[in-house]
């Protein structure tokens, strides 16, 4: 079951926000193999060996890269599903194209030149999240970075966009913007754009976590390719992103309606 492209769609990217000890994670990887099967979805596993932008110096960042490529590792040995993390700086690049079947760009470093050319080189499967700043315009360029220097397949994701002082709202306009100045898969993330970020306990990202139910549905409604889903035996444990991540134990529920919801639409369109 490993290996990975961005299609067809609908797909599954969901994990963890950050990789945590090996149990949590092969908890999360085996309920995601068996809801992959399920479903019959293609459904890949996130987690992140490094949070470098997190809102406090003392905040849990992750394994690192050495213990967080093995934990990676045990997650695909165990279950199958193909596996993608992070990368923030270039030495970091061939090290985890090594591991993982799918490298990803975060929002933050969508337009740094460099560490996309260095995904690109990989030919590796690349996500490039969507700067929370960033038009769809923009993002054409970040793909055209990725895309011109070695990988063929790039999806970009729709993260949500600041409005004001801690809040994230979500045009869906932008998916079809997206897809046109890209040309290239479309993922939405569900739970990272429900986010408040410095509206949390200590100046961390809050979140409205109620909200994502709604905000994936209406994902599917206009035709993204794949959904981006953090998830979490306890999210509000998690750590990172607790206020967001949705429980696991809900997760198929939640994935059924979309599913449902995608295909309708698709089929009211004739596509």
């Amino acid at each position: 079951m490993t290996g990975w492209r961005f299609g067809p769609a609908p797909f599954l990217i969901a994990g963890p926000c950050v990789i945590e000890d090996e149990a949590t994670m092969l908890a999360i990887g085996d309920h995601l193999a068996g809801l992959a099967e399920r479903h019959d979805l293609p459904v890949c596993f996130k987690a992140s060996f490094d949070k470098a932008n997190r809102a406090r110096g003392d905040a849990p960042r992750g394994p690192g890269l050495a213990a967080g490529l093995r934990r990676l590792e045990a997650v695909r040995a165990a279950t199958g599903l193909p596996v993608l993390t992070d990368v923030h700086e270039t030495d970091q690049v061939a090290a985890v194209a090594e591991v993982v079947d799918v490298l990803q760009i975060p929002a933050f470093l969508c337009r740094q030149t460099d560490l996309l050319v260095a995904a690109g080189r990989t030919g590796k499967p690349v996500n490039i999240k969507k700067g929370q700043w960033m038009s769809a315009g923009g993002m054409g360029g970040a793909a055209d970075k990725v895309r011109n220097s070695g990988s063929r397949d790039v999806a970009v994701t729709e993260r949500g966009t600041f409005f004001g002082y801690g809040d994230l709202v979500v045009d869906f306009r932008n998916v079809a913007a997206l897809r046109d100045a890209t040309d290239a898969a479309v993922i939405y993330d569900a739970t990272h754009s429900v986010q408040q970020p410095g509206r949390g306990p200590g100046g961390a990202s809050g979140g409205r976590r109620d909200q994502i139910p709604a905000l994936l549905a209406a994902a599917a409604a206009v035709g993204v390719d794949g959904f981006f889903i953090e998830t979490h035996p306890d999210p509000d444990r998690a750590l990172s992103d607790a206020a967001t991540q949705w429980p696991l134990d809900r997760l198929d529920g939640m994935i059924e309606r979309a599913l449902a919801v995608w295909q309708a639409a698709r089929e009211r369109s004739g596509v």
